[in-house]
């Protein structure tokens, strides 16, 4: 993570009362509970923001917590002059400027586990609908249609589940799967222990030519972007059914409309789109729509209340770690460094651009001021390097203003 543009150095930040929380997108209130039993203050709002409005609202904010729907550009980052770090309340960080936030000091946090059972549990559940032809069945009850029929629907024990990415998710569903009957195989491009008997493939296109359902569970990059098209759709086998509750972007659309129409494919469950509405009352429009045996759902995979109350808790108390002690462990975009507090001592965090002397320069300041290091640690990426240092509580503000002047400093900040 390289970047050339960095923040001149300023004056050392030191909060003053309490710290300020923004919270958009209805994240849960158990976010809330934490921050304020921590002593934070804490506004909320239920939709998203646009980047204009989000600008001023960011002003004398030292923490954002966002869910899918805002987006956090470069020019935001710039202008957040008192902005200390970003939650992403889901698993997803790819609305974030992760290079301008890493080269702006602003770690992000995301919640890679909280929601894994949530969206597991709905793909398996539409595995089943999709064999059984459930939606069609119900859809024609609501209309009155009383139509009994075996043709076309299947038991899924015995079938073949391909799992394309062997994560967190992938993984869960592999072994619900299992418990079904289901043989189940996978492709990832980095090395995965599988668990049970599950057995991973060499070729994404060697699972396609062998499942009977395809499930993709693969984050949003350059390389994913619409991986599934019209010649992987026509490498699936005919009467499979595909299976997306990872990014929009991953699977194109108008192919998977073709294979379906064709009747290539039986069936589809799709809950993420290239372009998705902005709130709950927009017109949702899609080539997907009225298509027989698809499975529609508004980006729901991890929306339960359980994931919802655990991603909550979990970004904040990540957020909370970082407000008090500096801690980086899980964050998306930053060295990873932790270090457990000292008693008695004053603690300055200081993120500093990636260049040799850095860590020299400091300890000459500590040394020239006479002040005794109880402890320190630090980390680097490409781009930057972060350090923690304890020091007697008498000596770490002038310490701090003298690094702060470091032509090599973006931000430093003491936590008392």
């Amino acid at each position: 993570m390289v970047m050339t543009s960095f923040p001149s150095p300023s004056e050392p930040v030191r909060i003053e009362g309490k710290p300020r929380v923004l919270l958009l997108e209805n994240i849960h209130e158990s976010a809330e509970r934490l921050f304020e039993s921590e002593g934070f203050a804490v506004e909320r709002q239920k939709g998203a923001l646009k980047p204009d409005e989000l600008r001023e609202r960011l002003k004398g904010v030292h923490l954002l917590g966002i869910r899918s729907k805002t987006t956090v550009l470069e020019e935001t980052i710039r202008e957040a002059e008192s902005l200390l770090a970003i939650g992403c309340f889901c698993i997803g960080t790819n609305q974030v400027d992760l290079v301008t936030a890493n080269a702006y000091g602003i770690p992000v946090f995301n919640a890679p586990f909280s929601n894994t059972r949530s969206v597991a549990e709905l793909i398996i559940g539409e595995i089943v609908m999709l064999s059984r032809q459930l939606a069609d069945r119900v859809r024609e009850m609501h209309n009155g249609i009383w139509r009994k029929v075996a043709a076309g629907s299947h038991e899924v024990r015995g079938k073949t589940l391909g799992i394309v990415g062997y994560g967190h998710i992938g993984s869960q569903v592999g072994v619900l799967a299992e418990q079904m009957g289901m043989r189940v195989i996978y492709f990832d491009i980095a090395t995965r222990l599988p668990l049970g008997n599950v057995r991973s493939v060499p070729t994404l296109d060697e699972l396609l030519e062998q499942s009977d359902f395809v499930t993709l569970h693969v984050p949003a990059t350059p390389q994913t972007q619409w991986m599934i098209g019209r010649e992987q759709l026509r490498r699936m086998k005919k009467g499979a059914a595909l299976l997306n509750a990872s990014r929009g972007t991953v699977v194109d659309i108008d192919a998977l409309a073709e294979a379906l129409g064709s009747g290539h494919l039986s069936g589809a469950a799709v809950d993420v789109f290239p372009e998705e509405p902005e709130a709950n009352t927009d017109d949702f429009q899609s080539k997907l729509r009225g298509l027989s045996n698809v499975i529609l759902t508004p980006h729901i995979g991890g929306s339960t209340e359980e994931a919802q109350e655990s991603i909550g808790r979990e970004v904040a108390t990540s957020l909370t770690r970082y407000m008090k002690l500096g801690a980086t462990t899980g964050a998306v975009n930053f060295p990873q460094v932790e270090l457990a507090p000292i008693p008695g001592t004053h603690r300055i965090l200081n993120v500093h651009r990636n260049v040799p002397g850095v860590l020299r320069d400091v300890n000459r300041i500590v040394s020239d001021l006479e002040a005794n290091i109880h402890a320190q640690v630090l980390s680097t990426d490409a781009a930057i390097g972060y350090l923690i240092m304890d020091l007697d509580q008498d000596v770490s503000t002038r310490v701090a203003k003298e690094i702060a002047a470091l032509s090599t400093d973006i931000k430093t900040r003491v936590v008392s």
